[in-house]
């Protein structure tokens, strides 16, 4: 979701944790809003809910976009494992944030 239409400003988040070994560097840092940051934590993969594999996530430095997901009105679909994983561990379909979503494109407002 833009952060304009954010309840609060988005964090800074290290794509790679610290923990990990990851370095507080532009290539490594990315705007998140608390609900996706709050889920992903220091994660760098999660278990693809349907084959049980361990997939990592998404790495907006590395990785298209439009690769790995497809907007589906307020429901964002994986088109691959590292898609799944990543909307799994984010919780980005949450029911709630889902609701704001369709509430948003019925305004018009919600970029797709």
């Amino acid at each position: 979701m833009p952060e304009a239409l954010y309840r609060s400003p988005f964090q800074l988040d290290h794509i790679v944790a610290r923990q990990h070994g990851g370095q507080t560097v532009s290539d490594n840092l990315a705007l998140s809003c608390f609900h996706c940051n709050t889920h992903k934590g220091p994660n760098v993969a999660g278990v693809n809910p349907t084959t049980g594999e361990v997939v990592r996530l998404f790495h907006p430095r590395k990785d298209a976009w439009d690769d790995h997901f497809h907007w589906n009105g307020p429901m964002l679909e994986s088109l691959t494992a590292i898609g799944a994983v990543t909307i799994q561990v984010l919780a980005i379909n949450d029911p709630e944030y889902f609701a704001v979503r369709q509430a948003l494109i019925e305004e018009g407002v919600f970029p797709r």
